[in-house]
């Protein structure tokens, strides 16, 4: 008996070598959803009214700053019985009284004596590049001095005369449009308060309301605090030069107080034309002069600016110069002034909106206040219901108020 012998299996071919693609070009197409277009399209007509508006921008950022410098003024007024209306009125009188006295006590006497600054600076310069020359390290420099030759700087200055006096009309303009606004912004406050919170959800507006007050806070400290750090360190200066006997202290001060406003870079600007104008009369009061200015300027970075700004501008020194880097690359002066405040402004926004970084982790503190703002919100609800958004807005800011004060009268909860 045989056995069946297994079938046999089908022969296979042999795997040859890879067949190359099939010649020709190849079509890729790209589909982009209506939607996205869209998007795109809005996008860039955005930004194309951003660039053609920027000067209207920074009229209402300009008036947004005097809002916020001059509301607490009004609502201490109102604290004390008087009403809101005249409380703004009386602000504005007294703001517009102290600008036309201190333009009118000060500007001719300052016109005067940068004149003089002007007509003395080749005698000047020549009595500092001889005693420079006595020295073999500064030497160079006052061979520099001697041979320094300006007039084909100054033979420019008649041909760009009008077009600084343009621009210099220009920006009056815009800040007086900037003050009128921000008249306007503080008479129509509960309108446009009530309208701002009209497009937002009420879920959001007891943040919104804590936003908007941290940011009154930051600008208004800012502002106050400038004005009060130029106008000490302006006071500091002339009391300093005219004890010492040197000439033009009122154009050299006000040049100082000006300086001021731009942080760590500010200092070197206010110093040096001082110490180098007292350096014309002695070397002596040239070296008091230059103590004394480091000493206030050590004095005012430890002591005046952190009582006078208190905890508005909470930023580390590395925070600060990046900050005026990038303000002063991008708007120039102005970006400079507004650096700061931006950048508070920008980590209040961080703080407030409970924004997680990727490298934070979520402490005892942000639970508490968490807590805290579910509380506040159920009691948003609870007190605005079936009211208009006018109303409510005042209501949200009531409780905002509260809930500030509680905060700072309690002592923080500490994170683990």
């Amino acid at each position: 008996m045989s056995t069946p012998e297994p079938p046999a299996k089908a022969s296979q071919p042999a795997p040859g070598p890879p067949q190359p693609p099939p010649s020709g070009p190849r079509t890729l197409r790209l589909e982009i959803p209506p939607s996205t277009l869209l998007r795109l399209v809005l996008l860039g007509l955005a930004l194309w009214g951003l660039i053609r508006l920027w000067p209207v921008i920074l009229v209402l950022v300009v008036a947004l700053l005097i809002v916020g410098t001059l509301s607490p003024a009004v609502q201490w007024l109102e604290s004390r019985g008087i009403s809101r209306g005249w409380g703004i009125a009386i602000v504005f009188a007294s703001l517009f009284t102290v600008a036309v006295l201190t333009v009118t006590l000060t500007i001719p006497s300052l016109l005067a004596q940068a004149s003089a600054l002007l007509e003395r600076e080749p005698m000047a310069r020549a009595g500092l590049a001889d005693y420079l020359a006595r020295y073999p390290l500064s030497t160079p420099f006052a061979n520099w001095l001697k041979h320094l030759d300006y007039s084909a700087s100054w033979n420019q200055v008649g041909a760009t005369a009008l077009s600084y006096s343009m621009r210099l009309f220009e920006v009056a303009a815009y800040g007086m449009s900037a003050l009128f606004l921000g008249l306007y912004m503080m008479i129509d406050r509960d309108r446009l308060r009530g309208g701002l919170f009209a497009v937002v959800p009420r879920t959001h507006h007891i943040r919104l309301s804590r936003v908007l007050l941290n940011l009154e806070t930051i600008v208004g400290a800012y502002i106050r605090g400038q004005l009060i750090t130029c106008l000490l360190i302006g006071a500091f200066t002339f009391v300093l030069l005219t004890a010492c006997g040197v000439k033009n202290a009122m154009a050299l001060a006000v040049f100082a107080g000006i300086a001021d406003v731009l942080p760590y870079v500010g200092a070197i600007m206010s110093v040096v034309p001082v110490v180098l104008v007292a350096l014309g009369h002695s070397p002596a009061i040239a070296a008091i002069v230059l103590v004394m200015m480091l000493a206030y300027e050590e004095f005012e970075g430890r002591v005046l600016i952190p009582r006078i700004y208190g905890r508005a501008l909470r930023l580390p020194s590395s925070v600060v110069f990046f900050a005026l880097l990038a303000g002063g690359t991008l708007m120039g002066l102005l970006g400079a002034l507004l650096a700061l405040p931006v950048a508070a402004t920008v980590m209040m926004l961080i703080e407030e909106l409970r924004v997680e970084l990727p490298g934070e982790q979520e402490q005892v503190a942000d639970t508490v206040l968490r807590a805290r703002d579910d509380l506040a919100e159920e009691e948003y609800e609870r007190r605005t219901e079936g009211v208009a958004a006018e109303q409510a807005a005042a209501i949200a800011v009531e409780i905002s108020v509260d809930r500030k004060k509680e905060e700072h009268q309690a002592p923080p909860p500490s994170g683990t």
